[in-house]
């Protein structure tokens, strides 16, 4: 992670829903703090993202991971537990965006180490408001860690 000043956030999305896509490419184009959004859109392309493998061996390490539970080849729960078992990944803050509010899909991401949920509001104004929240929060408030914990 790049966090000197002035450096962008690097954000994994993933996402497989191409609407919820483009606002959040929308919402985080007018952020205040500047970012790299990279959108990969199922759960085994972001463990090879996260992992650097085939076509995403040059690719920075998030600072943000924005992940959706309901995906193709791998579901986002799965995709979550991996990630908070890999001693590489594990410190990187995973934020559940979902359009799920259900009961035991917010009690198993927090099993599983979610750093929080979020449901995805259905009208546009307030997805955007949702967007610039989780934004305000994790870019401007939050120190991010600058690096993983095996390393010192």
């Amino acid at each position: 992670m790049n966090n000197v000043p002035g450096d962008p956030i690097e954000v994994l999305l993933v996402e497989d829903n191409p609407a919820d896509v483009r606002l959040m490419k929308e919402s985080l184009r007018d952020s205040k703090v500047r970012n790299n959004l990279h959108v990969v859109n199922d759960g085994e392309a972001a463990m090879s993202f996260l992992r650097r493998e085939g076509k995403y061996s040059g690719v920075p390490q998030p600072d943000l991971i924005m992940l959706d539970l309901n995906l193709p080849k791998k579901d986002g729960r799965e995709v979550l537990q991996e990630i908070k078992t890999d001693p590489a990944l594990k410190h990187i803050p995973v934020v559940v965006v979902t359009t799920s509010s259900a009961d035991e899909d917010i009690i198993k991401s927090y099993c599983l180490h979610a750093n929080c949920f979020v449901t995805k509001p259905v009208d546009l104004d307030q997805f955007i408001k949702v967007v610039q929240a989780i934004e305000d929060f994790w870019f401007t408030i939050v120190k991010l860690p600058r690096e993983g914990c095996d390393r010192k």
